[in-house]
This record gives C-alpha cells, sequence and structure tokens, in this order.
C-alpha cells in the first residue's frame, strides 16, 4: 500500500514538473509507451512525433539535437550528439573547434538494440537500424543497416515479404492474425506455449539433454 502510494505522488510529480526523474524510472515499472510521455515535455529533445516508444534506458546524449518522427520505436539505443574529443584537442594542440550536430530520425523506423547514432546523421523513413549498429552517416529511405561501421544489408520492404511469408507457416497464425496490435497479454501465454511446443516437441521444461539434442538450429 505504502509503495502504491508512493508510486502516485512519484508519478504526478515526474509527469506534472519533470521532478525525481531517476527515482521515476526506478519505482514505477516504465513501459516505453509510458517514458515516451515523459519525455515529451521534460526530455528536452527537439521534437517526437506520434506513436513512438522509448524505453527509459535509451541515452539522449544530447537531446537538444534530436527530433525524432511518427512510429519511432526504441531498444535500448545511444543517440551521441557531439564528438567529445574536443577537450582533448584543445589540450594537446591549443584549437578551439566545435563538433555538435543533429540526429534527424524521419518516420516509421525500429532503432535495435545497443545501436549507436552519431551525429550530422539522418535517418530515412521506413528504417530498420540492427542490433549494435553504429550509425555514422546517412541511413536511405527503406534500408535495413547492420554493422561497425553501420551499412545497408536489405531493403525494408522485402523483410515485409518474407515474414508475411514465415508468419503464415506457423502453427499459430491464426492467433497473430487475431491479436490486436503487435503484442496482446491475453494471448501471450497461449503463444508462448505453442512456440515451445514447436520449439522444443513439448510443453514441459527441456532438461540441458533434451536441448543438445533439439533438432532445431540455435
Amino acid at each position: 500500500m505504502l509503495r502504491s502510494t508512493l508510486q502516485k505522488i512519484i508519478r504526478h510529480l515526474a509527469m506534472r514538473y519533470g521532478k525525481f526523474r531517476a527515482l521515476y524510472v526506478q519505482l514505477c515499472n516504465l513501459c516505453a509507451k509510458e517514458y515516451t510521455e515523459f519525455l515529451r515535455p521534460h526530455g528536452n529533445l527537439y521534437a517526437i512525433g506520434e506513436n513512438c516508444s522509448i524505453w527509459p534506458n535509451t541515452v539522449f546524449g544530447d537531446p537538444a539535437y534530436v527530433c525524432i518522427g511518427n512510429n519511432v520505436h526504441f531498444s535500448y539505443g545511444t543517440l551521441i550528439g557531439h564528438d567529445g574529443s574536443i577537450a582533448m584537442l584543445d589540450q594537446a594542440y591549443n584549437v578551439k573547434v566545435d563538433a555538435v550536430g543533429k540526429i534527424n530520425i524521419r518516420d516509421n523506423l525500429f532503432i535495435g538494440l545497443n545501436a549507436i547514432v552519431l551525429r550530422n546523421v539522418t535517418i530515412g523513413s521506413n528504417a530498420i537500424l540492427a542490433a549494435g549498429a553504429v550509425v555514422t552517416k546517412d541511413v536511405a529511405e527503406g534500408d535495413i543497416v547492420a554493422g561497425v561501421p553501420a551499412r545497408p544489408i536489405g531493403r525494408l520492404e522485402d523483410l515485409v515479404k518474407k515474414l508475411q511469408a514465415e508468419t503464415q507457416s506457423l502453427p499459430w497464425v491464426d492467433l497473430i492474425n487475431s491479436r490486436e496490435g503487435s503484442f496482446d497479454p491475453e494471448i501471450e501465454p497461449e503463444l508462448v506455449k505453442l512456440r515451445v511446443c514447436h520449439f522444443y516437441g513439448n510443453t514441459s521444461t527441456p532438461t540441458v539433454a533434451q536441448f543438445q539434442q533439439s533438432p532445431y538450429p540455435s
């Protein structure tokens, strides 16, 4: 009861006034949608579009230079709008330089786990940054990029066709077709059971020996 009351107070102060951000994140079990709504007035970003989801672990090194379009979804990643080496260069070479740039994220994007986006980068619409990608230059509209530094590895339209065909072959396709959005907590437990059965051939918790003997690739 005390924890619930404290959560309500902290949530109110954070959403209304931007106070106690660290405590808000720690105590209130935030989903990405709620944290995005917190960032709108209090995150100091240049802009955030509609239907976006940003997890609290996402790092905006220079939020004032970041513009986010519509339907942009983050796994945990890092966006850095400056080059911190200028402090070293100032001392080592006695030069006064600036190395700051915008990060412009257009519409319909997914930014994968631990992806890093550096300054002076525009990411075109309908694109995916793969997990671990380090994006140092512009990403063309419709591209999927991966690697260090990130390079195009495919096109989003091709991925859509591939996933559609793959999904139609799944034993639980009817559940996928019936659910609202990309995640439905009411049917998720049943989906997990069906997937485990499909992957391992049973619904019980597998032993190590069963896992090692599984005919399915890892």
